[in-house]
Order: C-alpha cells, then sequence, then structure tokens
C-alpha cells in the first residue's frame, strides 16, 4: 500500500474517533444529524454507505477531514434549541474522544510490543501524553513568536511517515495512530475559528452577550477560519514537499 493511502487510512481513523464523539455526544443532547460525513465538508459526496434513523453516513471526495451536519436552527433538534452546557458537550466531545482513544492506543502498544507491566504502561503513557501537551504549548509559543513552522507537518509531510510506520509493522501503525489521533485532539481544543475550541471560544463570547449571534456571523467567522487552515495547510504542504525533494 503506498504512502498516499495509508495516510488515508490513518487519518481517517483518527477522524473517525473524532466525528464519533460529535455524533454521540449530538444523538445525547437530542440533536438531529442528518450525515455522518468522512472527507473534506465541501468536497462532492462520493458514496452514501448506509442510513440509519435520520443519519446518512457517506464519504466525501476529498479524504481529509470530516464532519456532522445538522440543522443550526432553534428548531427541535436543531443546534440552536440546545442549553448552553449541551453545545458544550457536543463541541468537546470530538477532540475528548482523540484524547481518550489515544491514552488506549499507547498502554496497549507499550503492554504488547514493548512488552511493559499494565501499571508501566499506564504511567509511560501519561507522561508521554502529558509531554505532548507541553510540546504543543511551546510550539504554538515559537510559532506565534518566530513566525517559523519546523516542527508542523501537513498531508504530505504526514503521509511519508504513515509510509514509514507502514513498513515498520502493525504496532507502529497503532502507535502512529496514537499520536495523531492525540495531535488532533489537542490541535481541536485551539481558540481558533473553524476548530472546537474557537466554537467554544464563540460559544462563551454568546453567554457574555447575552444572546446568540446570527448564523450569519457564525458562518463568515467559520469561513474566515477555514480559508486561513486551508492556507496553512497549502504553506505546509509545499514545505514537505520542497524538503522531499531536497
Amino acid at each position: 500500500m503506498s504512502s498516499a493511502l495509508w495516510f488515508v487510512a490513518v487519518f481517517s481513523a483518527a477522524v473517525i474517533v473524532h466525528e464519533l464523539g460529535h455524533f454521540l455526544a449530538a444523538r445525547r443532547c437530542g440533536l438531529l444529524v442528518g450525515e455522518f460525513a468522512i472527507g473534506f465538508p465541501f468536497s462532492p459526496r462520493v458514496i452514501t454507505l448506509f442510513s440509519h434513523r435520520e443519519t446518512e453516513f457517506t464519504i466525501r471526495l476529498l479524504p481529509i477531514g470530516g464532519f456532522i451536519g445538522f440543522s443550526g436552527g432553534d428548531e427541535p433538534g436543531g443546534f440552536g434549541a440546545l442549553s448552553s452546557r449541551q453545545k458544550l458537550v457536543v463541541i468537546a466531545a470530538g477532540p475528548v474522544f482523540n484524547i481518550v482513544f489515544a491514552g488506549i492506543l499507547f498502554p496497549l502498544y507499550f503492554m504488547f510490543h514493548a512488552g511493559m507491566p499494565l501499571l508501566a504502561a499506564v504511567a509511560k503513557s501519561a507522561v508521554l501524553m502529558q509531554t505532548a501537551f507541553i510540546g504543543t504549548g511551546q510550539f504554538l509559543f515559537h510559532l506565534v513568536s518566530t513566525g517559523s513552522l519546523d516542527g508542523l507537518a501537513g498531508p504530505v509531510g504526514i503521509a511519508s511517515m504513515a509510509g514509514a510506520a507502514a513498513l515498520a509493522g502493525v504496532w507502529s501503525i497503532i502507535y502512529f495512530v496514537a499520536v495523531l489521533s492525540l495531535s488532533l485532539g489537542i490541535m481541536n481544543f485551539l481558540p481558533l475559528p473553524a476548530l472546537d475550541g474557537g466554537q467554544i471560544v464563540m460559544l462563551a463570547a454568546e453567554r457574555l452577550k447575552g444572546s446568540p449571534f446570527s448564523e450569519r456571523t457564525l458562518a463568515l467567522v467559520n469561513n474566515a477560519g477555514m480559508a486561513l487552515l486551508l492556507l496553512l495547510s497549502a504553506v505546509v504542504t509545499v514545505k514537505d514537499v520542497a524538503a522531499l525533494l531536497a
């Protein structure tokens, strides 16, 4: 299997866990979910795998990212009808699921691949995850203070690492999925538009404002955030390709 296919496989695994968190929380809070999709939100639908209740489970053309589709209105079953606490639960569930998933895979890796006892594997995993949180903060400080993208990988860089992990065996793939899931969970808590952390900031701003933002305002903020993320991804991809060709 090529590096590109391994990238799709491992990234999709982390994305499915992320969207599953949003989906289960949404269902629990009474939100009607029209679509559970794997792939870039604005790309065409390739196939509907199956349907369950009101939800269609689909695959989109561009295999990057995923989303759950629901109404943002105030009607019953719409996101606007949820309480602030329910909205917070739905938004936060995605990255929380990623972090918990990583917290399950790391001990399994250290137990069955490295031969550690359970408690030692859990302790090592906890230290590793704590280091990841601290390292993310240090990276962001470095990024803001210097503008350097060193240490940040885009799709090409991740595909290269996924291919290398695949060559090293199944446990290396599992470890890489754990790292990717943890990274996805941490990054999505950042307070940036289009990320879950940005949605939480907007939710807090609505509480301070005393009324919800209009759908138009939310769409503008999210679209601006998405554009910035795509631009960053493009810049990092160029950097990754240049590094591969060097």
